[in-house]
């Protein structure tokens, strides 16, 4: 089989899932991409660019996959005359209609944003197979479509729902995460925690970003430091424009404590940091599915996780009590006691669990959905 995969945000994680898969696959995968910025830009226009590079090509694919960056209705109208009896896909890392907005964001503003949960919409609606990453994403996606429906005047055909739901799956995202091994210290992290690093070491590995919501995850450090107890504090993450006012105060009021600020280049300079990490706390206000938790955890970090969006589903029911806090203040006294029992908290492993989020093993289930779509 032949699969053309369309991605027209290619950078960061949109990148590295399109490379892993077409490492991973049993079948022919080319990637017709665009550069990953202008994301708003993309989700308008990218179609357009994509429909002229797909038709000066000589691809002839049995599927086409492609992700919710991409306008697919544009992109067959533009392509019918190749396209019109290919079966499509679209795969959902995450949507506009449940991404939570920056306030301050000009669409927001002047109240234009919802064009873009719209084409998340019929895009939906115009593929014949429909994937998300997480259960969680599925269902947000699809509780929210009504809403988005009736904000419209009239003929919102809402049965058009239902359509969705028909041909919607989940299917986790693919990591890499064996690569992790490489780079893992010899003999058990517990033993060379306690032979090189007495202090526990915090991690902060996401995006620089509102909705990872650092500002509770500072503050609770910060109140923590304040009652005297003893940690390191490793920032990673990308930033993709001026850093948030939020890491420089914390730069500030943290300085004793952080021994890394700022994201890393190379991969195992990365992946060492995520060995040497006992804890990583996450606030964050949106994740779909939680590519850095599950690549900390995988590297034997303990989570502190709020109990909503994606992680409640990438967790065992049975771990939740560890695992979970109720609010800031829970939080706040959970952490505390992992700080101060590290011994016990470096014994907690869920590497285990989230072993099966690596491409050795998506790549196969890929495969067998993909096939499915085609019958």
């Amino acid at each position: 089989m032949k699969i053309l995969l369309i991605e027209s945000y290619f950078t960061g994680s949109h990148a590295a899932w399109a490379k892993g898969y077409a490492q991973h696959s049993q079948y022919h995968i080319d990637i017709l991409s665009l550069p990953g910025r202008f994301w708003k830009w993309r989700m308008h226009g990218g179609a357009v660019t994509l429909a002229r590079k797909f038709l000066e090509s000589d691809l002839t694919p049995d599927l086409i996959l492609m992700t919710d960056m991409l306008d697919l209705t544009t992109f067959l109208a533009l392509t019918r005359q190749r396209t019109a009896d290919v079966p499509t896909a679209i795969y959902f890392h995450e949507n506009q209609l449940t991404y939570p907005w920056s306030p301050t964001d000009r669409d927001i503003v002047q109240k234009r944003n919802k064009h873009y949960g719209f084409i998340n919409y019929v895009s939906a609606l115009a593929a014949d197979a429909v994937f998300f990453n997480s259960q969680y994403h599925l269902d947000s996606f699809l509780a929210e479509l009504p809403r988005l429906l009736k904000h419209f005047p009239d003929y919102n055909e809402a049965g058009t729902v239902e359509q969705i739901r028909d041909k919607s799956s989940v299917l986790p995202l693919g990591l890499d995460l064996k690569s992790f091994d490489q780079h893992k210290p010899q003999g058990s992290k517990i033993q060379n925690l306690k032979s090189k690093i007495k202090m526990p070491l915090i991690l902060w590995a996401h995006r620089w970003e509102f909705d990872k919501n650092p500002d509770e995850f500072f503050e609770a450090l910060t109140i923590l430091s304040e009652r005297g107890l003893d940690f390191e504090l490793a920032i990673l993450g990308e930033n993709f424009s001026q850093k948030p006012d939020v890491f420089l105060e914390a730069e500030n009021t943290l300085e004793k404590h952080i021994v890394q600020f700022g994201y890393v280049e190379s991969f195992a300079e990365y992946a060492q940091w995520l060995w040497r990490a006992d804890i990583v706390p996450v606030t964050s206000n949106q994740d779909f599915f939680g590519a850095s938790v599950v690549e900390a955890l995988y590297c034997d970090c303990f989570p502190l996780l709020p109990k909503r969006l994606a992680y409640p589903y990438l967790i065992p029911s049975e771990y939740h009590a560890q695992c979970f806090y109720e609010d800031f203040d829970d939080l706040v006294a959970r952490l505390s006691e992992a700080i101060i029992n590290i011994e016990q908290t470096r014994h907690f492993s869920l590497r285990s669990v989230v072993a099966q989020y690596d491409w050795q093993e998506q790549g196969r289930l890929y495969d067998e959905l993909f096939l499915s779509s085609l019958r």
